[in-house]
């Protein structure tokens, strides 16, 4: 499983970063396209399309390398059991609400399924609204990760993936 997790986070980031670079790509060529007077309104869209699974993909991406933003003025004056404790509570509470996200995520794109993109006929809005529930599955398994670690580390560090 953890294999599959890492090479997971590998084929993430190449996609992510793939998607950034077609997202400047096209707004690039939009803001050309403009300049000589023939814009391509749609190239605008399919960019907030790829921004969307870009930023859900980047969030597991730093989630996997505890990059997240987090304020430990509080808990860095706990005990190391009062610590632990806290982050587990994290924990529980981050896997309910990713259950929750993948759920609702999973109703919005079904019952969007005939509704077109931004008006392209030929993208479903439900390519956009799965970004959400993929992207917190793939947040779960991560937390998931975390937890099975900690609890196998018995609260020592455990080395990050890079």
């Amino acid at each position: 499983m953890r294999e599959f997790h890492r090479r997971l986070g590998k084929v993430e980031a190449v996609v992510a970063a793939t998607f950034l670079l077609i997202m400047v790509g096209l707004i690039f060529f939009a803001g050309i396209a403009r300049l000589m007077a023939m814009p391509q309104n749609w190239t605008i869209d399919f960019a907030t399309c790829l921004f969307a699974w870009a930023c859900f993909l980047c969030a597991d991406i730093a989630w996997r390398r505890d990059g997240l933003m987090s304020i430990d003025l509080f808990t860095e004056r706990l005990s190391d059991k009062s610590k632990r404790v806290l982050k587990h509570v994290n924990y529980v509470l981050i896997c309910a609400f990713l259950g929750y996200i993948i759920y609702a995520g999973l109703w919005v794109s079904w019952v969007s399924r005939a509704r077109a993109f931004q008006g392209i006929p030929w993208i479903s809005y439900s390519w956009i609204s799965m970004s959400l529930p993929v992207g917190a599955f793939f947040l779960l398994l991560t937390t998931l990760i975390k937890i099975a670690d900690d609890l196998k580390s018995g609260g020592q560090p455990v080395a990050k993936e890079g």
